[in-house]
């Protein structure tokens, strides 16, 4: 991977007479008109040629093999990494991530008259109270990747779209594998043959944190009469099987977890080699510094129905009681009524994450993930943990 010979955005940029504030002003009209990080680095790619990857650069690493991409990647978490290490900039960026998607809007109207939508890679149905999320990826065990993300990130703004849902659901779909067909494993993590074969792009990991991740944590910020207004819920996981890697994570943001017995809850970031999302700033929220250095540094798990497990998980039910399980925890959240809990929840938010703590941590993953995604330790890792050079796409 050629990353080494390449000038940083700050060099760049300094050759054209700006700074990254500087340029993050021009394409967003001084901080007032929200663009998501794909197109923002896009734009900036046009507006500053050699600063970052144009799409059609981006378009032919994925045509290459994690091994063999030219690292023009790294560029991009660099420069996001300056822009979120400003409070003015990175700010805007953080709530730019969190307005609704085009997708999901075009749906909304579908959902609120059909009580469904399928998106593809993910489902959103109406059950009560409840919008219910189906991550579906049946061949991968529910693994994230390129294709997935989109289509998640909608459906969650779905369920903080729709007025008639109050709580949401978060779970696995039906899947295919000969060992769980027909079960809901909640999710192994990415996907890791598509990331060894170069299917997943570096920015995967900061639009998945900043975008559907941090809507399930902090909600949605949309336009509202003169200004802007925010709409969050109360979210459940259903964890069934196994949580790992990226699901693990979610784990993180969810208000009540139930697990089935036996499942297992791991991020196994010391066999991958990446930084498992904001696990680093949230785990020890939950289980305390040693632990999760435990997990993150030595890939220690949790199974549920263990006693250590409950510092990650609310509740335990047998595989048979799983729907019963999610019918209560519905009744028991909205029973007091959507803005109270609303309220409590941003409350516990303010004092634990508050937005800056947030980005000042996003700054440093974008920086560091980039290193470790380009990084000839990945390859390696993958093909050592996961035989990811003898799995098929």
């Amino acid at each position: 991977m050629a990353t080494t010979e390449q000038q940083t955005p700050a060099t760049v940029l300094a050759q054209h007479g700006l700074s990254a504030e500087e340029l993050y002003d021009s394409l967003t009209d001084n901080c007032t008109k929200p663009l998501r990080l794909d197109d923002l680095l896009y734009e900036a790619a046009e507006r500053v040629p050699g600063l970052v990857p144009t799409r059609a650069e981006i378009e032919a690493e994925r045509q290459r093999k994690l091994s063999e991409k030219a690292g023009v990647e790294l560029a991009q978490g660099l420069l996001t990494a300056e822009i979120l290490a400003n409070s003015r900039t990175g700010r805007h960026l953080v709530e730019s991530m969190l307005r609704p998607t085009p997708l999901a809007l075009e749906h909304l109207d579908e959902l609120r008259s059909e009580g469904r939508v399928d998106l593809g890679h993910a489902r959103v149905t109406r059950r009560g109270r409840a919008g219910v999320l189906e991550l579906c990826n049946p061949r991968h065990l529910n693994a994230e990747d390129n294709a997935t993300l989109g289509e998640t990130e909608a459906a969650v703004d779905l369920i903080l779209l729709d007025p008639g849902i109050e709580v949401g659901v978060f779970r696995g779909g039906v899947v295919e594998h000969p060992r769980y067909a027909g079960e809901r494993p909640f999710g192994a993590g990415i996907n890791l043959t598509h990331l060894y074969h170069g299917r997943i792009d570096f920015l995967f990991y900061l639009i998945r944190d900043l975008g559907y991740v941090n809507k399930l944590y902090r909600g949605l910020i949309r336009p509202q009469g003169d200004g802007l207004g925010s709409t969050e819920k109360l979210w459940i996981a259903a964890v069934e099987h196994f949580a790992i890697g990226g699901a693990c994570q979610l784990l993180h943001v969810m208000d009540h977890v139930i697990a089935v017995r036996g499942a297992r809850m791991y991020l196994p970031a010391r066999k991958e080699g990446i930084i498992p999302g904001a696990s680093n700033l949230r785990l020890t929220r939950f289980v305390g510094d040693r632990a999760a250095r435990q997990a993150i540094l030595s890939g220690r798990e949790w199974t549920a129905g263990q006693p250590d497990a409950d510092l990650i998980c609310d509740e335990i039910a047998e595989p048979e009681q799983v729907e019963p399980a999610i019918d209560a925890r519905i009744e028991a959240l909205t029973d007091s009524g959507l803005v109270n809990a609303a309220a409590n929840r941003s409350a516990i938010r303010a004092g634990q994450e508050p937005l800056d703590l947030f980005r000042e941590y996003m700054s440093t993953y974008a920086r560091e993930q980039a290193y470790c995604h380009l990084s000839p330790a990945l390859v390696r890792n993958l093909e050592e943990h996961w035989n990811a050079d003898r799995r098929r796409l």
